[in-house]
């Protein structure tokens, strides 16, 4: 599920194949409503290392199945110690040279740089690019 992984790494589980679906379905739904803001997880990796099931085939269907798999991955987030990640996107803005100091102002109370500034061939035409700061 995107940049998320969950593994099979259960050494000789019964019945592990035939709530697969759930399981899988279950970890979507942790990973698309994320535990912190309900914000999508990525860069989680998570493994199945055991697995009891109900004796009675009868409690064993997706929907007691697809929950347990949620319940089970959105608390083992949560003693993770989740945090957030600031969103970083290259800016390239072109722009008069007049209104040029005004982009630098506004890229620096957003905590940015500018690494590159150059002239369009021909124009009097700016083209500035720049990042958000490291934190």
């Amino acid at each position: 599920m995107g940049t998320s992984i969950l593994m099979d790494i259960a050494k000789g589980m019964q019945y592990l194949s035939e709530i697969k679906d759930s399981v899988v379905a279950g970890f979507q739904w942790a990973t698309k409503e994320g535990v912190l803001c309900e914000k999508y997880m990525w860069g989680m990796c998570f493994g199945v290392h055991d697995l009891t099931l109900h004796t009675d085939a009868i409690h064993c269907g997706g929907g007691q199945n697809i929950p347990m798999a949620w319940c089970c991955l959105y608390a083992s987030v949560l003693t993770a110690h989740p945090r957030l990640v600031e969103p970083i996107y290259l800016v390239e803005i072109q722009c008069p040279k007049q209104v040029a100091g005004g982009i630098y102002g506004v890229l620096n109370r957003k905590r940015g740089h500018v690494f590159e500034e150059t002239q369009l061939a021909g124009t009097p035409m700016f083209v500035v690019e720049g990042l958000p700061a490291c934190q």
